[in-house]
């Protein structure tokens, strides 16, 4: 069992940076590979990011491919997303994900815990 709890989130200007993090409780957390996922008013939650359970493996969305940095710390039971050239089109709750097992995935419903979210929003 892991329990996730996002922090960060704020209102920022266009190109602005923000630091999302989330807490994640459970010994087993290294085990877990770990996404970030964003949902916007009257969208389906879509893939952001994501990181294997070792650290070293990392896939993006297309849309923030070089704006964002996905991080993790195993020995805090932390992940990070780091979000630089904020677009006011960013602008959306963004949850925390954990996945059972090796691999990455982009499906929300290969997560299997959830945080409860935290609202980024960017003005222009």
């Amino acid at each position: 069992q892991v329990q996730l709890v996002e922090s960060g989130g704020g209102l920022v200007q266009a190109g602005d940076s923000l630091r999302l993090s989330c807490a994640a409780s459970g010994r087993t957390f290294s085990s877990y590979a770990m996404g970030w996922f964003r949902q916007a008013p009257g969208k389906e939650r879509e893939f952001v990011a994501a990181r294997g359970w070792s650290g070293g493996s990392t896939y993006y969305a297309d849309s923030v491919k070089g704006r964002f940095t996905i991080s993790r710390d195993n020995a805090k039971n932390m992940v990070y997303l780091q979000m630089n050239s904020l677009k006011p089109e960013d602008t959306a709750v963004y949850f925390c994900a954990a996945k059972i097992g090796i691999g990455l995935t982009t499906i929300p419903r290969d997560y299997a815990y959830w945080g409860q979210g935290t609202q980024v929003t960017v003005s222009s």
